[in-house]
């Protein structure tokens, strides 16, 4: 594997342009272009967060109606799924556009994609009055959202860390990283309210709807906070360097493969492409089956109550948003790898205690049990939006840090709903949860193992 970008490696030649704006400009301007990343990244998840509970509660029998309701459940989930197969596309859209044209210029497109893909769902007919059309229509509207997501975290966490100061690069790169369970909770916060005035059947019938219109406005207030920050000064150096001529004829070689960064990409970095995106696949895991799969699991399966597990989720992801800031911070003190080395070990042990939680059917202990692994999941979760775009030189490190982020998430999240619905139809305790949970974040211990130390690497190179 290429070794990561070296203090010492020489630059190129003629004068090197300033990475990073002046302390007073980046002590006033960081935090702001952090909080634009969290809004967008937040409303972002918003959108995934509406469509996965709503996938577990309703789209099932609306759009894939069976006699089985196991079969409506993985129809759905399915659905949920693609949108994870179509990220990759984001990562290469998105991914050659941030790296090229500016890290601003993705996220904006990014999020209007979102907005318009989750409207969209909001409005369609469902299989009841268009047949087969509104299955197919909803497909494609989720696969939009796939792609717009395959450019989102990288984006936002990039703008943000390239804008940091010095010393606090993890710190700022892991505001927007709140966004996931931001969005979720508040996603929570219209589906629950939703749910208690109109009841369960208001909502299947037709209220469902509601939390998909909402999103006209987030994207419209996140649209104005986006394009209202500026682009990174480490992109901006960058772009400075190539437009000046090569100096040399392999200057000129490297030069025009950034023209395609994913090529670039996996020619010169694919084991770190590949260790990175094993570095995430456990947390993917550990989120996806407690904020998506669990809220359908718990009362379909198990009978808990419906409120019980949303709940139990919005109370731990709370918990973890809590830590995350403190967490990052000390990961700019003591170095990445320690900290979600930490995290990877408490999800590997707490995996199966976590999901054995749902069998006492106690709220309490469900909350409390989620709470702990959610917490763990944020000190895995919080250094790694600084840890990946570490991992890759600025020219290639939108579409480097995306793709091991959504290869991650795409294995270890999007099929994560599926694979336990499946295993659910053959071994009836939730224990088998946390035995797939917990295999899947030793993988990512073992991952972070074989990868370097990267707080005290160059970030303007």
């Amino acid at each position: 594997m290429p070794d990561l970008p070296s203090k010492t490696a020489p630059m190129a030649a003629g004068p090197r342009p300033a990475a990073s704006p002046p302390p007073s400009t980046a002590k006033t301007e960081a935090p702001r272009v952090a909080v634009a990343s969290l809004v967008g990244t937040t409303i972002e998840y918003y959108d995934f967060a509406v469509y996965g509970t709503a996938s577990a509660l309703v789209l099932g029998p609306a759009f894939f109606p069976s006699g089985n309701p196991t079969v409506s459940s993985l129809a759905a989930f399915l659905t949920f799924a693609a949108a994870f197969l179509s990220r990759p596309l984001g990562v290469v859209l998105f991914g050659t556009i941030g790296d090229r044209l500016g890290r601003r210029k993705a996220l904006v497109a990014s999020l209007l994609l979102m907005g318009v893909a989750t409207v969209g769902v909001g409005l369609l007919p469902t299989y009841e009055s268009a047949g087969l059309l509104a299955p197919v229509l909803l497909v494609t509207l989720r696969l939009l959202q796939g792609i717009s997501m395959g450019g989102e975290w990288g984006g936002a966490v990039l703008l943000a860390a390239e804008h940091a100061p010095p010393g606090r690069r993890a710190l700022y790169a892991s505001i927007p990283q709140a966004g996931p369970s931001l969005g979720f909770l508040l996603s929570t916060a219209v589906i629950l309210p939703t749910l208690n005035i109109v009841g369960r059947d208001g909502f299947v019938d037709w209220a469902w709807r509601i939390p998909f219109l909402l999103s006209t406005v987030l994207v419209v207030i996140g649209l104005w906070v986006r394009t209202t920050v500026s682009e990174s000064p480490v992109f901006n150096a960058t772009a400075d360097r190539t437009t000046r001529p090569p100096a040399k004829a392999s200057e000129v070689t490297s030069e025009s493969a950034s023209r395609f960064p994913l090529v670039t990409l996996l020619k010169r970095y694919p084991g770190r492409v590949l260790l990175g995106t094993g570095a995430a696949i456990g947390g993917s895991a550990v989120y996806y089956l407690t904020i998506v799969y669990s809220i359908s699991y718990g009362p379909k399966e198990l009978g808990i109550p419906q409120n019980t597990m949303l709940t139990a989720a919005s109370i731990g992801a709370a918990a973890g948003i809590a830590i995350t800031l403190p967490v990052a911070r000390l990961s700019d003190r003591i170095g990445r790898r320690p900290v979600m080395l930490t995290g990877a070990v408490g999800c590997v042990v707490w995996a199966v205690p976590m999901y054995a939680s749902l069998s006492s059917r106690d709220g309490l202990v469900i909350t409390g049990a989620y709470t702990v692994g959610l917490m763990f999941l944020a000190l895995m979760f919080s250094p790694v939006a600084a840890f990946l775009p570490e991992l890759f030189p600025a020219r290639l490190r939108y579409t480097g840090a995306s793709a091991a982020f959504i290869l991650a998430n795409t294995l270890g999240g999007g099929f994560a709903p599926l694979v336990a619905t499946w295993l659910n139809s053959h071994w009836e305790s939730p224990l088998v949860l946390g035995f797939y949970t917990g295999t899947l974040c030793l993988l990512s211990l073992l991952c972070l193992l074989a990868l370097p130390e990267t707080r005290d690497q160059e970030f303007d190179i």
